[in-house]
């Protein structure tokens, strides 16, 4: 109950901050500094898939032809418009015309190509190309101003992977050098970046939309520390920040600040290494589920502001089901899951909490605890976040660790037997594929809920809960998102104004 209060406070103080942010008239010029919390590994969201890129660059640099809007709904962007054949394997995306890049070249037909066949071809290095396994041919038309995908198969998730941050669009043939020189057609050009410290974008002035954007210059600082991130705001040296639950209700009490909570589609997810012993065992697993109290977790890592869940889908997602009662907090049956499985004392587990997410850090400790009291001894330690990419995402060398999978839709990840998770269900694999085919929304969705209930029952890993985007602002600065639909810290409509 006290969780349910706390959430509707926030809430209402999220739609205020948007009603004033509604009401101030656009004022252009000035700068505003947003505090993120890691160096992202490259500014190239189609080279790496960390969500520490899209953040800056996502419409703010980078442009595909569709993009996701403030409320998630997928709205034009290099196109104009598009069109479907009734059989649902021909594409034409209209392109905007008179489209310039930040380095003066005119966006064409032919970069849109370029992209999509280095998209397509699983050894170019390319982000996630099974999101683009569906297309046959990406080809001209009509003079050049259009451009048609023939798929192989009805595509339902075409759409949607076309607005993702690893379909954005730059000029042909300069991918060798986006991860260090980022080059798009976004209202916002890269222009400096000190590793460690700051990246600065300045107004394009040649931007496609007309009116947009509003600031000169945007500067996203990289301030690891929540502490430090929130004196700073406090102290008028950044002007946006996420914040802390416990920082909320100081932000609150500001009369300098506003201070929103909105929707995003982050799960906290306690990712369990399902190849190695004796993680291997889903009746281990299971006990480790049974463990942990994600209600206490809410209350005491997050000041109750989260959503517990059961499996890898939020509350702000279409095809979410509830599964929080898969496996609920039951120590007595998880000491008899782990006798069941050979373990009656325990074992000892290696958990590495990543540097420098806060939240996942806060739950993780609290959560080895709760291994503890059923006797499975945790070894707790701390990684850097490069060296979590490398070794634990990448390599997949790791027993247990924990973070917030804030891409949406990802869902997929579970069909891929060598993601960091080493999960491999042949039927999971199928329902990816009914889905992707699914003849009505009702079908892909049904498709998507069976797949959330196969790997909770299958305790793949632990879901903590759903976490919200609770930021702080000056209460000067306007029109920056409440909700985080997709992961950004979109700054193309946000303005100063008294």
């Amino acid at each position: 109950m006290h969780r349910l209060i706390a959430l509707a406070c926030a809430l209402g103080v999220a739609l205020a901050g948007l009603a004033l942010a509604q009401e101030a008239a656009p004022v252009y010029g000035g700068s505003v500094t947003v505090a993120i919390v890691a160096d992202p590994p490259g500014w190239d969201p189609s080279a790496s898939t960390s969500q520490e890129i899209p953040r800056v660059v996502y419409h703010n640099v980078f442009e595909g032809l569709v993009r996701f809007d403030a409320d998630g709904e997928i709205v034009p962007a290099l196109a104009t418009d598009w069109q479907v054949s009734d059989d649902g394997l021909q594409w034409t995306f209209t392109l905007r015309s008179g489209v310039m890049f930040h380095d003066g070249s005119a966006f064409t037909v032919d970069d849109v190509i370029a992209k999509f066949e280095r998209a397509m071809d699983p050894d170019s290095g390319h982000t996630n190309p099974g999101y683009y396994a569906a297309i046959e041919s990406v080809e001209s038309a009509m003079d050049g101003t259009a451009v048609v995908f023939t798929l192989e198969r009805p595509s339902r998730s075409l759409l949607y992977n076309l607005a993702r941050p690893d379909s954005i669009i730059y000029p042909a043939g300069t991918h060798e050098t986006q991860r260090t020189q980022p080059i798009g057609t976004g209202p916002f050009r890269f222009a400096r970046y000190v590793e460690g410290s700051e990246v600065r974008l300045e107004r394009f002035e040649d931007y496609h939309q007309d009116g947009l954007p509003y600031l000169d210059e945007v500067v996203y600082r990289i301030i690891s520390d929540p502490n430090t991130r929130f004196a700073a705001l406090q102290a008028g040296d950044i002007d946006i920040a996420a914040l802390a639950p416990e920082q909320y209700q100081l932000a609150v009490a500001n009369p300098d600040l506003e201070a929103t909570v909105g929707t995003a589609t982050a799960e906290i997810t306690m990712a369990l290494n399902n190849e190695r012993e004796p993680l291997s065992d889903v009746r281990v697993r299971q006990a480790i589920t049974h463990a942990i109290d994600k209600d206490a977790i809410v209350q005491g890592a997050m000041f109750g502001l989260g959503t517990v869940i059961g499996s890898h889908m939020t509350p702000a997602e279409a095809y979410y089901v509830d599964l929080t009662d898969t496996y609920p907090y039951d120590p007595e049956r998880a000491r008899e899951l782990l006798a069941e499985a050979g373990y009656p004392d325990g074992f000892t587990v290696d958990f590495e909490l990543p540097e420098p997410y806060a939240n996942e850090r806060r739950s993780g400790e609290v959560v080895a605890q709760y291994l503890r009291d059923v006797g499975i001894d945790v070894n707790l330690s701390v990684v850097e976040w490069g060296t979590w990419i490398e070794r634990i995402f990448l390599g997949g060398d790791y027993d247990m660790t924990i973070i917030g999978h804030s891409e949406p839709r990802d869902i997929n990840v579970y069909g891929n037997p060598g993601y960091y998770y080493r999960y491999d269900n042949p039927r999971v694999r199928e329902l990816l594929e009914e889905a992707e085919t699914a003849p009505t929304a009702e079908a892909e969705t049904a498709a998507y809920q069976e797949i959330a209930r196969i790997i909770a029952e299958d305790a793949v890993n632990v879901w903590l809960f759903s976490a919200p985007f609770i930021v702080g602002t000056q209460n000067d600065v306007h029109g920056f998102w409440v909700n985080q639909p997709t992961p950004n810290y979109n700054m193309v409509e946000v303005f100063r104004a008294p």
